[in-house]
């Protein structure tokens, strides 16, 4: 396996992901370096992983994820938020009409997310301590029987949906499983990169880029082969709570990766070659989420109870919301309107609705211990991803 060193910070302060000149916020701890060349825009359309629905718009990959744009196949499922509790092991159901909870079901030790399967008609629990996937049927919100899988903390698909994804954090391990059979298909042992969790995908498809949380870097995984290309180092290796949640740009000219510990993002190239520059943000920073037009980018700071508003495509400062009273926002969702951001307050026992308009919180929900990764359902999009609900 090969590891990179990091590239230089270039054009640092002055350049977005898109080479837009804006002027982005940045540490004093970072300087900037000489200036790298302009790189081409990626191709999406042009030999995308076989099987994957194409990219409709080169320029959004989120483009049919927009506000309200519901397939026909989520349309009759019930309106329903499913919060997940490391702590207590249950997930608590919410109806998000009138913020009430309206269930609770046990799922084992240390569930962690509740994660959209590719065709959205199942979302899945992850219990790694259970080795488990608890299944739930998003038109009836009731849950099923569990499957066995090894140390889900998390869970993606494939672009083509040919394979499930389970992040196997503790094992430092990908495990790929059939999504329909649930018969496990092959294992991608990850070496140096402990505390694996996170993922996004390129907009072709082909490469998947996996962050480490405690060993400071990102892995870059081959779709096809399955087999890791390279890793790279951030250029502060944080092993406490380094980088955490990863999303590409709307356009992929770039991946945003969250660093718990140096309290902002790391700005990866869309080749996922190198690092290019940081933008702080604040303490903690954690989770990442788009807006419905994807004009917009959400990124919760655990440890100070804000969320920062980011520019999507060059990751430029908007605005800051901050928590009446604070909080730890971790992870969730936007709702399939747009209209407001769910999200899990981790150390807090609550979950946070806030309106996207001007960050008003609506309203803060008592819940378990520990509530971690959210999903709000249905979302807009024709195929998901993984996670909390990456859809595309």
């Amino acid at each position: 396996m090969l590891t990179l060193g990091v590239g230089a910070l270039g054009a640092a302060a002055l350049t977005g992901c898109t080479n837009t000149p804006k002027v982005v916020a940045t540490s004093a701890v970072h300087p900037p370096a000489p200036s790298m060349p302009t790189r081409p825009k990626p191709s999406p359309a042009a030999a995308g992983l076989p099987g994957m629905p194409p990219v409709t718009d080169p320029h959004n990959v989120y483009a049919l994820a927009g506000a309200n744009m519901l397939t026909e196949a989520v349309k009759a499922d019930r309106p329903l938020v499913y919060v997940p509790h490391n702590i207590s092991g249950d997930v608590w159901v919410i109806d998000p009409s009138t913020f009430a909870v309206v269930a609770k079901y046990p799922v084992g030790k240390e569930p962690q997310h509740v994660v959209p399967s590719y065709d959205m008609r199942t979302l899945y629990a992850t219990a790694d301590i259970s080795n488990q996937l608890l299944p739930f049927d998003p038109r009836t919100g009731l849950p099923g029987k569990p499957i066995p899988a090894i140390a889900p903390y998390n869970l993606y698909f494939t672009p083509d949906g040919r394979f499930a994804i389970v992040v196997a954090e503790v094992r430092a391990e990908l495990v790929w499983y059939d999504p329909h059979t649930w018969r496990q298909q092959g294992i991608t042992k990850v070496p140096g990169c402990a505390g694996i969790d996170h993922a996004d995908f390129s907009l072709d498809g082909r490469t998947a880029v996996f962050t480490a949380e405690f060993s400071g870097r990102v892995a870059v995984v081959d779709v096809v082969s399955h087999r890791v290309l390279r890793t790279i180092d951030m250029p502060h290796r944080n092993t406490h709570m380094g980088p955490q949640d990863i999303k590409i740009a709307p356009d992929g000219s770039c991946y945003f990766i969250a660093d718990s510990d140096e309290g902002g993002l790391w700005v990866l190239d869309g080749a996922a070659t190198r690092v290019e520059r940081f933008i702080r943000t604040g303490k903690g920073a954690h989770g990442l989420y788009f807006s419905r037009d994807a004009k917009l980018l959400y990124v919760t700071n655990r440890l100070e109870g804000s969320i920062s508003v980011l520019d999507a495509y060059t990751g430029a400062a908007v605005t800051k919301w901050h928590i009446p009273g604070g909080g730890s926002p971790d992870m969730g969702n936007v709702n399939a309107d747009g209209s407001q951001l769910w999200l899990s307050g981790r150390y807090d026992s609550v979950v946070y609705v806030l309106s996207t308009k001007d960050g008003a919180l609506i309203r803060k929900i008592p819940v378990g211990r520990q509530p971690h990764g959210l999903c709000i359902w249905p979302q807009p999009g024709r195929y998901s991803l993984g996670h909390t609900g990456i859809t595309r």
